[in-house]
């Protein structure tokens, strides 16, 4: 799994420190996600990034082929 966090960002041009305040979330979480260090996040996290950003959750996420199982 990737997060692309950053393009979602960049296309808004909104920072990670504004996401996180609008989200309510600490800008260290966000960084866990976007550099794709996160082993979970809870749906109202997930909810509330894709209602700051307009935004679905597969506009956040993308599936790597490697290393998954056929």
């Amino acid at each position: 799994m990737e997060c692309r966090l950053d393009a979602q960002l960049a296309a808004r041009g909104m920072t990670v420190a504004e996401l996180a305040r609008r989200v309510g979330v600490t800008v260290a979480n966000l960084s866990v996600l976007k550099n794709n260090r996160a082993r979970a996040i809870r749906f109202s996290t997930l909810t509330a990034i894709c209602d700051a950003l307009d935004c679905q959750p597969g506009d956040l996420f993308t599936v790597r082929d490697e290393g998954r199982r056929r």
